[in-house]
């Protein structure tokens, strides 16, 4: 309908060609606005719904996050409008320039948007933005070709291929626009996989394979793009085959040990593990590390390579469940059946202690001091500290044992002096083991 009323104004001031152009130009600008208007009332009502999305499907929350989303879909929704009208009619120049104005700065804005939303420079977003803003809007019009062909001409020729400004300037950009969506599709599969049923090596390793399948889709997508031919790359394979052989040869070993540790399982996040000095739990496994958080706080980065080679010891492999035995000694003078109790008593009292399988309580030698005995029970959560635990038990069984009554004894040395000359030196023997009720006693003669 509105190609017709354009073909009768044209019939009517066909000798007055600016006057249609005029009105051509006024009527763009009404659906600019028309555009602009439809795009800000599906950024209020829809954006809000694009953001809740975002956060549960990305996980990621932030004020900025949801400004950016309701300003790329008012964007969006604007240069989509606008291309649409702009394709509707044989526009004349005035109403193309009122076109590509806005279909330039709706795309230059919403790729600076973009770009930024996935943390990368803001001055990076900035010049892609510019970029695009010139380009589309040159292009457009039918201005581009002049700003293409002077960019051309500042390059060189290698074999077939011209390497000019204008083929870098856009290789730079293909790479850029293509890394911001390869990292905002890398944030939603992470996320996804991350809150899904599978275990935490399953997740990881979906994860990094996701992450390597994205990022070489993307960049064989910019090689298409840019018209490159992959038999092209054929003639650099040797050389970076060499490279990656001996510069890479430890970087590439890692990795490939990282992902065989994640398929068979033998090292999982959330592991307790013992290598070497470094005792405590897996907090991540990385592309060339793996690292193990320990009760003091530190983090210790062993190399994938090292947990294939070396001995490792997992506490929860096949199974969360951790015994631990703690050494606990009584005087000779105690009643030991009642020992035994206040001891089994003890790890009943520890919440950590599992009641199946069930605590028991050892009669192991006697001792130059004390009848020594061992407590042996089972905990399910070993990353959450043998140490804290043991003490836990001890201070249990120190309450029970002063409670009751029972003598925890400690090295005893009597001195027996057998003779004492005037003004001579004494002479010290060690005296026989103490006496069966345990009394401390010194002899002289």
């Amino acid at each position: 309908m509105i190609g017709n009323v354009f073909k009768y104004l044209e019939t009517l001031t066909a000798d007055t060609p600016r006057n249609v152009q005029y009105i051509e130009g006024a009527v763009a600008t009404a659906l600019v606005m028309l555009a602009l208007t439809a795009g800000w009332y599906l950024s209020k009502y829809i954006g809000p719904k694009l953001r809740h999305l975002w956060e549960v499907r990305a996980g990621y929350e932030s004020e900025l996050a949801g400004r950016r989303i309701r300003d790329m879909t008012r964007r969006a929704t604007t240069f989509i409008l606008c291309g649409i009208f702009l394709a509707f009619y044989p526009w004349h120049l005035i109403a193309q320039v009122v076109f590509a104005l806005t279909i330039a700065i709706t795309v230059g804005l919403f790729a600076n948007d973009l770009i930024r939303g996935v943390r990368m420079p803001d001055w990076l977003g900035t010049l892609i933005g510019l970029a695009l803003f010139i380009s589309i809007g040159s292009g457009l019009v039918g201005g581009i070709e002049p700003i293409t062909q002077a960019m051309d001409k500042v390059g060189f020729s290698l074999g077939t291929r011209r390497i000019s400004l204008l083929w870098l300037v856009t290789v730079a950009m293909t790479a850029v626009i293509l890394l911001a969506v390869a990292r905002v599709l890398m944030k939603l599969v992470t996320y996804v996989i991350g809150n899904s049923e599978l275990d935490g090596a399953q997740k990881v390793l979906g994860q990094k394979l996701a992450t390597v399948a994205i990022l070489a889709g993307a960049f064989v997508l910019g090689l298409d793009i840019l018209g490159i031919d992959l038999t092209a790359l054929a003639v650099f394979s040797g050389a970076f085959g060499l490279a990656i052989g001996f510069g890479m040869q430890k970087t590439i070993g890692n990795l490939i040990a990282g992902i065989i540790l994640l398929m068979d399982r033998s090292i999982k996040p959330g592991d307790v593990i013992a290598v070497g000095d470094s005792f405590g739990w897996v907090n991540k496994i990385g592309v060339r590390a793996v690292s193990v958080l320990t009760r003091e706080g530190k983090e210790h980065l062993i190399p994938n390579e090292d947990l294939m080679t070396r001995e490792v010891e997992n506490w929860s492999y096949s199974n969360p469940n951790v015994r631990i035995s703690i050494p606990v000694g009584v005087s000779y003078n105690t009643d030991m059946d009642q020992a035994i109790d206040l001891m089994k008593q003890a790890c009943v009292d520890v919440p950590r202690v599992l009641s199946h399988p069930k605590p028991v309580v050892w009669m192991l030698e006697f001792g130059d001091n004390s009848v020594n005995f061992e407590i042996r029970c089972w905990i399910k959560d070993p990353q959450s500290g043998v140490g804290n635990f043991k003490a836990a038990i001890l201070k249990r069984v120190w309450d029970l044992f002063k409670e009751h009554g029972v003598e925890i004894p400690f090295p005893q040395r009597d001195v027996h002096i057998k003779s004492l000359p005037q003004g001579g030196t004494v002479t010290l023997e060690a005296a026989p083991p103490p006496s069966a009720d345990g009394a401390e006693s010194t002899t002289t003669d």
